[in-house]
Parts: C-alpha cells; sequence; structure tokens
C-alpha cells in the first residue's frame, strides 16, 4: 500500500484557509513556485483542482469547501499530539488501575498505608499488587505490570529507576524466647539457635549473613527454608528459630521493640555486619511522562519515605 504523504496535511490546510498560492506561500515561508508544486501534489493526492481560477481570482472547488473544517481540525490534533502535553490530571476523577509487582515483605509492610492514601487523593484508582517469584524486566517490558518494587537486579538499560529506602536485616525471635530482651546478641548466642530463612529456592544458598559468618569460620545450622518472610515469621514465632528479615518487613508487626508488652515478636541486631539494601521502584521508559503513573511514583516514594525516614 502506498502511505500518503501526510507533510501535505498541514499545507492543505493552509492552502483551504488562504484560498490562494500566494497567501499560503507566505503563510508556510515558502517561495511561491515551490507552494505550486505543493498544490500540484496535494491535487494528485486528493483527486480535485481544490484551487481554480474565477476571472482574475483563484476560489476553492466544491470538494475544498467541503473538506476545509475536517482539514482545519485533523491539522489541528497534529499538532496537539506533536506537541508537549499540557494536560493537568484530575485526582478527583481518575478511574485507573495499577498493577504492583513486589515481594510478600513489602506487600505486607507498605501496602496498608499505600491503599490508604490512594484512596484519600484519587478514589477511584485501584492499587493491584502480585507476587514477585523471580527477578527480571519480562513483567515491564511486555506491560504486564505498571511498577515493580525491590531490589535491582539485571533489569536491562532501558528500564527506568528510583530508590525509595535503604533496608537492614535484622533478627526475629517469638516474644519469651531466651534472646528475647538482651540488649546485644552476641555471635556465640546467635549461633546456639537454629534458623528459619526465606528463600525463592527449594535450597537455600548463602546470603549476607553466611557470608559474614564465613570470614570467621563460622556458620550456622539452617533448620528451615520457607518462601518468603511472613512463613519465616510464623515459624519463629512457633519455635525457638531464629528468622532473618529485612526491618522494613516489621512495620505492621507486633514486635517488642515496636509495641510494647502485646507484642508477640523480639528484633534484635544482628552480630555481625552486613551490607545495607537500597529497595527501589521501577518502570518502563512507556509509562515515564505518563501523568497518572508518576503520580503514582510520587505517591509511592512519599510514602516510603514517611514510613522508613
Amino acid at each position: 500500500m502506498n502511505e500518503p504523504d501526510l507533510n501535505l496535511l498541514l499545507a492543505l490546510d493552509t492552502f483551504l484557509a488562504e484560498g490562494s498560492v500566494a497567501g499560503a506561500a507566505r503563510r508556510l515561508g515558502l517561495s511561491s513556485s515551490a507552494m505550486s508544486r505543493t498544490l500540484s501534489r496535494l491535487r494528485a493526492a486528493t483527486g480535485d483542482p481544490l484551487l481554480v481560477r474565477a476571472g482574475r481570482n483563484m476560489v476553492l472547488t466544491p470538494y475544498a469547501e467541503a473538506i476545509r473544517d475536517r482539514a482545519r481540525n485533523a491539522a489541528l490534533e497534529a499538532r496537539a499530539l506533536l506537541s508537549p502535553s499540557t494536560a493537568e490530571l484530575s485526582l478527583s476523577t481518575l478511574e485507573c488501575v495499577f498493577i504492583i509487582r513486589a515481594n510478600d515483605g513489602f506487600i505486607e509492610a507498605f501496602a496498608p498505608s499505600l491503599i490508604a492514601a490512594a484512596a484519600a487523593q484519587a478514589p477511584g484508582v485501584q492499587l493491584c499488587f502480585t507476587s514477585k517469584p523471580e527477578k527480571g524486566p519480562r513483567h515491564l517490558r511486555e506491560g504486564l505490570v505498571d511498577l515493580e518494587i525491590g531490589v535491582v537486579g539485571d533489569m536491562g538499560p532501558e528500564i527506568r529507576l528510583q530508590a525509595l529506602f535503604r533496608d537492614r536485616f535484622v533478627g526475629v525471635v517469638r516474644a519469651g524466647h531466651p534472646l528475647a530482651g538482651i540488649p546485644e546478641v552476641t555471635v556465640e548466642q546467635y549461633l546456639s539457635y537454629g534458623h528459619v530463612v526465606a528463600s525463592r529456592r527449594i535450597r537455600s544458598t548463602p546470603g549476607p549473613v553466611d557470608d559474614a559468618l564465613a570470614k570467621r569460620g563460622l556458620t550456622r545450622k539452617i533448620a528451615a527454608v520457607v518462601p518468603g518472610f511472613p512463613a519465616s515469621l510464623k515459624v519463629a514465632q512457633a519455635s525457638d528459630l531464629i528468622a532473618l528479615v529485612p526491618s522494613s518487613f516489621l512495620l505492621n508487626q507486633p514486635v517488642s521493640e515496636l509495641e510494647g508488652v502485646n507484642a508477640r515478636l523480639a528484633m534484635f541486631e544482628l552480630p555481625v555486619d552486613t551490607r545495607t539494601i537500597t529497595v527501589s521502584q521501577m518502570w518502563h521508559p512507556r509509562s515515564e511522562a505518563d501523568l497518572a503513573h508518576r503520580w503514582l511514583r510520587h505517591l509511592i516514594l512519599d510514602v516510603c519515605r514517611t514510613l522508613v525516614p
């Protein structure tokens, strides 16, 4: 198929508005000969003379008169599409669904506050959280999700990202555990109990705590492996095992250091140094300039930095 030359659209609009080759040439800053050649191309494209001589003047043909308003509207729409957007976002009337991919720990810790904040600003917005069993850019690239939240992995060079907060791992035991309430847990005390770890794999792989212990020639006993942090806390609460979780995951948990005598869990700082982790939000460039998506990113950043100063 031979596609029409869309460059002719603006020239057509100008010809129909001016009604003459000379007037169109002045308006577009071209020579009369260049505009005459453009008129010839327009005649060939439309199959109509468009401008015909009537005495000493040029007049529009009936077909040209009939399409003048359509040409004007099409030209205005084309200019609007190719100009920076000046639209404003109305949160009170915004209705859309955002799909956010994150791990269970983030969802349990931050989803309640994010949902409440979104409802307060944009009641027509629905936030749908989906689990993140593995890392990778496929869901963003294929448009299956709007945002992905977590520690950055191999996401590809085009994926946009923004750091939300820095986090660290802590130890968690049940309330009443021999380690609960100890001001500073030692390495010996830490290794004297079994551990439950969260891992997407059937068999756990060494993590930052294991690496730090290995530098001292030490190892810990992994007594159980569960799919996620919520399950690891359930196991710790019902046993003497020590769970290892990001501190941010305890925001909505009944931990003794945070909620006093009614707590069912107790948190302590690890007796070995581990690197901090950065939790980020990631999105595809197609959503970069979308006003609703930009609002969502700002909302998530504000909520996260309020909860994790």
